[in-house]
């Protein structure tokens, strides 16, 4: 055999060795690079960018996308695609859902070069301007994290074993980059949202009185200890003048930060109509009117409102919805302040009345939220109003304050280990015995 006919076959496989070598420093190249950029970040809009430019050189592709995978059970399906690099003209092709769905059940790579024919997708509508897909899963322990995806080989021909090869080699050595830098987004979130809510509960705090009104022959006084760092229980005292104080107790609708909104407008609403000078019913009609035009119907609020008048000795009061607040008599009688119409904020053309009570030395009367009653132990008991009663008429010689520091702690020595699940809220007026 002449020595030409043996050199060109060896002259081949090694043009083909050298090829190979080529492509396989091109791919550590890549590789290198990719761990060099994305080792040190934790910015996951960052991460998700290098990774994907690195992933459209590695398999010559027009356009790439990550869709990193909500692993909420009850939305197994929703994407969130952070972002998107392209190299072409073309339009940003979106993730279906059928190529999610088929990554999900089967999490390993997948490869269609020829969309509109092929058989695992039969049926699902393409953009006309796909002509390839390459998608690879992003695994951590097994869990499918994310998908690494391309669209469109520039060369036309389709995407090869080794482009799949390669990007599964990226998709795996990012993945966990990836899930770091979103967990530690997610815990900066947090962070983020504990400090706000700190903020929120330190200005609910300085919306509550800074301490009880100065009334002579009275003592008043009032707490609340929300159930979570902000609350939806408002309690309020308002002096008018040396013998008129205005009292107040609510609780709004809901649990959190939207309780703890709805709880400054109506308290802002309930001060602005008392120092108008209406009367208990009048302020009661023009809060729950306001409350009514400024929030969504689902929203409402239980109220308790009265003024004190220390030259009539009497209570004047409005109960809207609340619980009926306890007056027991120096003598043992039991009066519940039940007079005064629904709930504000359900409806504008709501009717309400006023009534008033005598209040005679010695008497004290306590209103309370429904989370001093209502508080449970592991048992599910409550604490319920008899309970609550037989306090009152056991410590109702000792001072306002101290009436509320016992009722609260018998709350929580009833509850026990249990978790309170709404706010405890008590509001005291007590006169003095002669």
């Amino acid at each position: 055999m002449p020595p030409t006919d043996i050199a060109g076959p060896k002259v081949q496989r090694l043009e083909e060795e050298n090829d190979r070598l080529r492509r396989a420093v091109g791919e550590l190249s890549i590789l290198n690079e990719l761990a060099t950029a994305i080792g040190a970040l934790n910015n996951s809009e960052e991460v998700i960018r290098k990774i994907i430019n690195r992933s459209l050189r590695a398999a010559n592709a027009e356009q790439g996308l990550i869709t990193l995978v909500d692993d909420q059970p009850n939305q197994p399906m929703k994407t969130l695609v952070r972002t998107m690099v392209s190299s072409s003209d073309h339009g940003q092709f979106h993730f279906n859902q059928a190529l999610l769905g088929w990554m999900i059940l089967n999490k390993k790579p997948l490869m269609v070069n020829d969309p509109a024919n092929d058989d695992r997708f039969r049926g699902v509508p393409w953009d006309e301007s796909v002509h390839s897909v390459l998608c690879v899963p992003m695994l951590v322990r097994s869990s499918l994290k994310g998908v690494l995806s391309v669209y469109n080989k520039k060369s036309g021909t389709g995407f090869t074993q080794d482009d799949q090869r390669l990007l599964s080699i990226i998709a795996a050595q990012s993945a966990q980059v990836v899930e770091n830098a979103r967990l530690y987004e997610e815990e900066r979130s947090l962070i983020k949202m504990q400090e706000e809510l700190k903020l929120a509960s330190q200005i609910q705090a300085d919306l509550l009185p800074k301490g009880p009104p100065k009334i002579s022959g009275y003592e008043i006084a009032g707490a609340t200890f929300p159930a979570r760092v902000i609350g939806g229980d408002y309690f309020d005292f308002i002096q008018l003048d040396e013998t008129k104080v205005a009292i107040c107790l609510g609780d709004v609708s809901g649990k959190g930060l939207t309780a703890a909104l709805l709880m400054a407008n109506l308290q802002a609403s309930l001060r602005g109509q008392t120092y108008l000078g209406n009367t208990v019913k009048d302020c009661v009609s023009k809060v729950n009117q306001q409350l009514y035009q400024s929030t969504s119907p689902e929203k409402f609020a239980t109220l308790f409102y009265g003024i004190l008048d220390t030259s009539e000795q009497s209570l004047v009061f409005c109960n809207a919805g609340h619980e009926p607040p306890i007056l027991i008599r120096a003598g043992g009688e039991l009066v519940r302040l039940n007079d005064g119409g629904t709930v504000v904020g359900i409806t504008d053309t709501a009717e309400f009345r006023d009534a008033g009570v005598p209040f005679h030395p010695g008497d004290i009367l306590v209103s309370f939220s429904d989370g001093v009653t209502e508080a449970m132990n592991r048992d599910r008991e409550q604490f319920g109003e008899d309970r609550l009663i037989e306090l009152i008429r056991k410590n109702g010689c000792l001072t306002a304050s101290r009436v509320i520091e016992e009722i609260v702690g018998a709350v929580r020595v009833h509850a026990g280990e249990a978790p309170q699940h709404d706010d405890i809220t008590a509001l005291v007026v007590r006169r003095l015995a002669d």
